[in-house]
């Protein structure tokens, strides 16, 4: 009997040609790396690796015909996608209003000689700057001049709601829902006319505020009964009516005046401090613009003068500012040591 001796070539040469038929790109698009079954995985572990060529005598057909789809391990979590398709929205839901900005409402108001808002935030001042005098103002600077918008300067009486509607109406017992209506734009102006705010159009703006609040503290000074009565001197510092007076015991010994705390970003530090460094003739050391009579109360921090309007759209970078004339008054009052109480929040628009 003749006995044939098997080829050990003849299957891996079927293999290999079953592969070639393939091609070589698709075969190795379709050909995925081993994937090893976590530790912890709930799920079914993935399929074996095909066996090697060589020890089947079976074609090797396209592997998405024979395996299934390895499913995601139970603990993988889902593909986060880039950051910029997470936080943001799309363009047309991103996209701000249109705003209308603040603009002082007659010509030539609310405008300053050097920039209002130049703290030292970055470094406490520890040494005197020197004998160079600050510059005094050229002119009194008009605290009536209203901010309106663009769009309703020159108007008789605005249908446009104020950017502080609801705390005027408040403070003159209207309505107080925030919009503006024609009883109120009367209400308004003629509360203008009466304390001299131009232009007199009913527009519930930042200075109409700030003289409302200014004239029911003079009423009513501290209603909530925030700042502390000691029987030292106290700087009470209402950052919600922007307000500060000076209190020794129960009597005030600086009257209430408008002050401007700091903005959003840079917000007038709060709770009890102390003023540790006077400087009346000083210098920003970052913006090298003047801050007269600087009494510096929490790091770069300080009641200062500043050369334009107090009741602005904005706000400061973190000092409390006041009139040029009212921070001179204010040099008078207090002492190194005085203590000062700082409470609220700065309204935003």
């Amino acid at each position: 009997m003749i006995i044939r001796r098997r080829s050990r070539t003849a299957p891996l040469l079927f293999g290999l040609a079953a592969v070639l038929a393939l091609g070589p790109t698709s075969a190795l698009a379709d050909t995925p790396e081993h994937v090893a079954p976590a530790a912890d995985a709930s799920g079914p572990v993935p399929p074996a690796a095909v066996p090697p060529l060589a020890d089947t005598s079976e074609p090797v057909p396209p592997l998405a015909d024979t395996s299934e789809p390895v499913p995601p391990l139970a603990d993988t979590p889902e593909p986060v996608p880039p950051s910029s398709a997470v936080d943001e929205p799309p363009a047309e839901a991103d996209a701000p209003e249109s705003v209308d900005p603040l603009v002082p409402g007659v010509v030539g108001g609310g405008r300053a000689e050097y920039p209002m808002d130049t703290p030292d935030q970055v470094l406490p001042p520890l040494q005197s700057q020197g004998d160079i005098p600050v510059p005094e103002p050229e002119a009194d600077v008009d605290e009536l001049v209203e901010y309106l918008p663009r769009s309703v300067i020159g108007a008789a009486c605005t249908a446009t709601t104020g950017t502080h509607q609801r705390r005027v109406e408040r403070l003159l017992k209207l309505t107080v829902d925030g919009v503006q209506s024609a009883a109120d734009c009367k209400a308004v102006k003629a509360f203008q006319v009466r304390e001299k705010i131009k232009p007199a159009n009913g527009y519930a703006g930042p200075v109409t505020w700030a003289r409302a609040e200014l004239l029911a503290a003079r009423k009513n000074l501290d209603p909530g009964r925030r700042c502390p009565v000691k029987k030292y001197a106290v700087v009470c510092v209402d950052l919600d009516r922007q307000l500060m007076w000076v209190r020794k015991d129960k009597k005030v010994t600086f009257p209430v005046v408008n002050i401007r705390s700091g903005r959003v970003g840079y917000a007038t530090r709060t709770g009890w401090h102390a003023v540790y460094w006077r400087h009346k003739d000083h210098w920003s050391t970052i913006y090298n613009t003047p801050m007269p009579f600087s009494q510096f109360f929490s790091g770069g921090q300080a009641f200062h003068a500043v050369y334009g309007q107090i009741a602005t759209p904005t706000g400061s970078r973190g000092c409390v500012n006041l009139s040029y004339a009212n921070a001179r008054k204010l040099w008078d009052v207090l002492r190194k040591g005085d203590r000062v109480y700082i409470w609220g929040k700065r309204p935003g628009r």
